[in-house]
């Protein structure tokens, strides 16, 4: 199979190209962004033109979209940005994939939610962000659906990884280099390695699991914590010499709002792929182990 991935310099990306190498399959990394000592084409997916052009000539079979704009504070300033690449991106590479007769896989949030539940969030739950990011994000969502092709669309919860901006990255920085460092502990999701998800979607191509059982998924790592659960984690795990301080929302104000519950139901895709999950601790031990090798 062809296999081309967008966004292959970002977190995910960068896992799948890791697991890419030991596959029967033709993988083709795309990026808006080049990344030193990594083969990249460009392509902005915003460019209609060009995503067909590049489906056409690759032969493409299955689409992996690992683009997204993910600054959720500033997508509240810069939704017309954010909504580009979020939805009509998306809106883009359904309407190659319909027209190639091929695979779309697209990787969402669980940001679509508003927080409200009190028990882990099903797929059949209805949708309902509280900020922008959120709300472009299930607008590309919806633009998958409604273009007819035949789709995958995982939602996954707080990624973290050795590679680009994320959580546990700022936490090793700065309780590295603070005395304290004050976390909020009112907001419950799941820490989710991304080499846990590349290495689902990359086995589910490779065993063509994904001719079928098209739709809407949830996958992030097992278990559920806080942010501040997840930094005190990191400080263990990394032995790390400052303190982990819980502190309310309130008492961080961001210009984005926050769920303060976004813990997502893993039951239909470990059902329908017959997938273990490892949990999130589990998870980030493996990180910091696999980081000494």
């Amino acid at each position: 199979m062809n296999v081309l991935v967008t966004g292959a310099n970002g977190q995910l990306g960068l896992e799948i190209r890791a697991l890419s190498g030991g596959t029967k399959d033709h993988y083709i990394f795309t990026c808006l962004h080049e990344s030193p000592g990594v083969e990249t084409v460009p392509l902005d997916i915003t460019n209609k033109d060009a995503v067909d052009i590049i489906c056409e000539s690759e032969k493409v079979d299955v689409i992996i979209n690992c683009s997204a704009y993910n600054d959720v504070n500033r997508a509240e300033d810069d939704f017309q940005m954010a909504d580009m690449i979020n939805r009509q991106g998306v809106e883009n590479l359904a309407a190659a994939a319909k027209k190639a007769k091929a695979v779309l896989i697209h990787i969402s949030t669980d940001y679509v939610f508003d927080g409200g539940a009190n028990e882990p969030y099903r797929e059949t739950d209805a949708a309902k962000p509280l900020n922008s990011y959120g709300a472009t994000k299930l607008s590309g969502e919806r633009a998958v659906v409604s273009s007819g092709c035949k789709y995958f669309i995982f939602r996954t919860s707080w990624m973290y990884s050795k590679n680009r901006r994320n959580f546990l990255k700022t936490m090793e920085h700065l309780l590295s280099s603070r005395d304290s460092v004050s976390v909020v502990c009112d907001q419950t999701g799941t820490p989710t390695y991304a080499a846990d998800l590349a290495l689902f979607i990359v086995g589910i191509i490779s065993s063509r699991k994904i001719k079928g059982n098209y739709g809407l998924y949830h996958f992030s790592d097992e278990g559920s914590a806080s942010w501040y659960d997840f930094a005190c984690a990191i400080k263990s795990a990394a032995s790390l010499p400052g303190k982990v301080v819980p502190c309310r929302s309130k008492d961080f104000p961001q210009k984005a709002s926050r769920p303060h519950y976004s813990v997502l139901d893993k039951s239909l895709v470990k059902k329908t792929f017959g997938v273990e999950i490892p949990h999130w601790l589990d998870s980030l031990k493996a990180f910091y182990s696999d980081s000494k090798i």
